[in-house]
């Protein structure tokens, strides 16, 4: 990665190089500053950002040794090169130690200098750019996809951390519309094969034939249709992860052949006796207990443990207190509002198909909607007769607290006014700690009459 142009700060005392050097190093298209000490070049360097820092290692005050180690505790994203004359290369060799990206020795060429400057340049912009990537797939890693603060779905965040990294095997295990392929996509983005790819296949959508072309590949007339050579998943995911959803529903055939990519890399493709090599993470997800299919002979045991390294339980909807609002706000937006008794059925509900049916809930009622409100006569009815029969059963499951309100409505009013000074009423910040948008706020204080409360003011 090249930046288009340069900044580079050049730190010498020497009245008559420096302004020489300045210039011929603007004629090459850079944006320089010069600096006669280490003062200056602190003094610069606090008030413009440089990618390129030049340091002379004798200067008077200062050196170039203590400016190069106080300068990259302050601004460690800056690369410098060193200029050195005879007699200080133990010097130089130090700075190198301190962090230092290279150094010259006087006298030198300006090409050499340039092309120096350009290395130097290029490594600062290439850690840039990862580290913004890595801030991104930070910030994306879980929340963008993956909504839910009960204390259940925390523990699935504090696994994906931990096994994330690691290259080994996991099976992800939970019920039809629990989140299994978003889970599979969090640990590949926080897999050291992020920047590879992620292929992700359904053994249950394909009959046995057209998985086993779909996984291995196959030669052309293997088969009736195979008009062409083709690579399989495996070979594409090369590199990178296989997600294998719904493993438990592979055929035994199927089984044998994957233990054995698993174990050692080596697949052959159907029709073809040529072995290729392959590098692929595997994510596995089922919503089976694959332990009862071992023991109905449907399931190998062997493939079992090395799919197992280790196991994310992903729980069903209906055991994540307090998230189905948090899941609502995000599958619907700012711009939908659904009404107090809308949403106290969907969180009396028990959910089988879990976040898929709640998703389908909320589309289908937005089109029933007759403005943007999402009222009872939208939902479906097995949501309106789902509902629970003890108002205190809804009231636990959003947020389990010591002693549950007699309703919903005033747990939640005492909910955001306890988060509210809590954040001095902040309300920026109340609405980040409640999970919800501020446009979400407002209207819950206009609700409950928050607007005006006596123990502050809303920033």
């Amino acid at each position: 990665m090249k930046p288009s142009v340069v900044d580079v700060l050049v730190v010498d005392d020497d009245e008559d190089f420096r302004p020489l050097l300045l210039q011929k190093l603007k004629r090459s298209g850079m944006n320089v500053d010069g600096a006669a000490n280490a003062a200056e070049a602190l003094d610069l360097a606090q008030r413009r950002q440089f990618d390129v820092a030049i340091f002379d290692m004798q200067m008077p005050g200062m050196s170039g040794l203590e400016l190069l180690e106080k300068y990259k505790s302050q601004f460690p994203e800056t690369e410098v090169i060193v200029l050195t004359g005879q007699g200080t290369i133990e010097s130089a060799v130090q700075a190198m130690q301190l962090g230092a990206f290279n150094y010259l020795q006087k006298p030198f060429g300006l090409n050499e200098l340039e092309a120096q400057i350009q290395k130097a340049a290029e490594r600062r912009a290439l850690r840039k750019e990862n580290e913004q990537l890595r801030t991104l797939l930070a910030r994306s890693r879980y929340g963008k996809h993956i909504i839910g603060e009960s204390p259940s779905m925390k523990e699935i965040f504090r696994l994906i951390e931990r096994a994330g990294p690691s290259d080994r095997a996991i099976l992800i295990q939970g019920e039809s519309g629990t989140g299994k392929e978003l889970v599979a996509e969090a640990l590949h983005r926080s897999s050291s094969r992020a920047d590879r790819p992620l292929v992700a296949v359904n053994c249950a959508a394909l009959p046995e034939t057209l998985l086993e072309s779909e996984l291995f590949g196959h030669e052309k007339g293997s088969f009736t249709g195979a008009i062409a050579a083709k690579q399989g998943l495996f070979e594409a995911a090369d590199g990178g992860t296989l997600f294998i959803d719904e493993i438990g529903e592979m055929p035994g055939a199927l089984q044998a052949k994957l233990l054995r990519v698993l174990e050692n890399g080596a697949l052959r493709r159907v029709g073809s006796i040529q072995e290729r090599k392959v590098n692929v993470r595997l994510l596995a997800a089922t919503n089976r207990d694959l332990r009862n299919e071992i023991k109905a002979g449907r399931f190998r045991e062997d493939l079992y443990y090395r799919i197992n390294v280790m196991s994310l339980e992903l729980p069903p909807l209906r055991e994540r207190p307090g998230d189905i609002d948090l899941l609502v706000d995000h599958f619907l937006g700012d711009d939908w509002h659904v009404e107090d008794e809308a949403l106290q059925l969907l969180n009396g509900y028990n959910w089988p198909g879990n976040v898929r049916q709640l998703l389908n809930v909320l589309e289908r009622a937005k089109i029933l909607a007759d403005d943007d409100v999402i009222r009872k006569k939208d939902l479906p009815k097995e949501v309106l007769q789902g509902q629970s029969s003890d108002p205190a059963t809804v009231v636990h499951r959003l947020a389990t607290p010591a002693q549950a309100p007699d309703d919903l409505n005033s747990f939640q009013r005492a909910k955001v006014l306890s988060v509210l000074q809590r954040e001095a009423f902040n309300k920026a910040k109340a609405a980040r700690a409640l999970g919800i948008s501020r446009r979400k706020l407002y209207r819950l204080l206009e609700k409950y009459d928050l607007a005006d409360a006596s123990s502050g003011t809303f920033p």
